[in-house]
């Protein structure tokens, strides 16, 4: 995990709608946490690179280029305990080729709400719901 227990998580964004990205980082943003973003897989894989390490990945799946299901492979190459996030409208093709998910990830159906979306990023963080930096662990 890229952040200690006293600093706080950075997510990386990643994809290819504009107000999908910008509405995720708002939500994320308000409720503490630094966020980078990315519209597509290769451009994700050069802020991932500039970024060093950080903590989640909240990724669309379906993306022209690289699939979120790639990205998230790709960069856990280098970063095996990444977390994932996958935002989707498309859960069926998530698992077209993987039959479930890897340890450390999670999905949304898109559209989220504001909550589903904070609730699931601080349980993949932290293991509990709650605001950034505010678990035990």
């Amino acid at each position: 995990m890229a952040s200690t227990a006293n600093s706080t998580p950075m997510i990386l964004i990643v994809d290819d709608e504009e107000p999908v990205r910008h509405y995720v980082e708002r939500v994320l943003h308000e409720a503490g946490y630094q966020t980078a973003l990315a519209g597509d897989g290769p451009e994700a894989l050069e802020v991932a690179k500039r970024l060093g390490s950080f903590d989640l990945l909240v990724t669309d799946v379906m993306m022209p280029q690289m699939s979120g299901d790639e990205l998230a492979r790709r960069l856990r190459r280098d970063e095996p305990k990444l977390k994932i996030l996958y935002l989707t409208g498309y859960s069926d093709r998530l698992f077209a080729e993987r039959t479930t998910l890897w340890e450390d990830e999670a999905f949304l159906d898109k559209p989220c709400t504001m909550q589903s979306l904070k609730e699931a990023v601080s349980l993949l963080l932290s293991g509990t719901v709650g605001e950034p930096g505010s678990a035990g662990g």
